[in-house]
């Protein structure tokens, strides 16, 4: 593995868990939408990463072995809750309404995580930097 290939590692990396945290922003925000059928109502959408294991042209991009691909998003399939919310304008015939199968706290927890996935390979990056700059500062003398 040549030493470019971290930044190619770590750069897909970040891309993925970048589309992670969008994922993780847009069930925020539509956690509290309701809906009048379960069909329609939000699904929380959950992205499925790829690891190369192999050297892989991907559009016009070679990617290395150990580089993340985003594989697919994917609707969450957990249920919907179903509230009794005759008031409301969107309740069913018989008074329902569907929330969305959100879930607040797991959503956050997802985006720490994510977050501190992000952050671990901006600090990969930067200490290839560093090893690098080292390396040439050694090969001056």
């Amino acid at each position: 593995m040549a030493l470019t290939d971290i930044f190619a590692i770590a750069g897909s990396a970040l891309a993925a868990h970048s589309t992670r945290l969008n994922a993780t922003a847009s069930n925020m925000a539509n956690a509290s939408n309701v809906s009048s059928n379960e069909e329609d109502a939000y699904k929380g959408k959950r992205v499925v990463f790829r690891t190369l294991v192999e050297d892989q042209m991907i559009g016009n991009v070679m990617r290395p072995a150990g580089s993340v691909t985003i594989d697919r998003v994917v609707d969450d399939l957990a249920p919907h809750p179903k509230l009794y919310d005759p008031g409301n304008p969107m309740a069913d015939d018989e008074g329902y309404v569907y929330k969305s199968n959100v879930e607040e706290v797991s959503e956050m927890v997802e985006m720490l995580a994510a977050a501190r996935s992000y952050q671990n390979n901006v600090e990969v990056i930067n200490t290839a930097k560093e090893l690098m700059s080292r390396t040439l500062e050694v090969a001056k003398s």
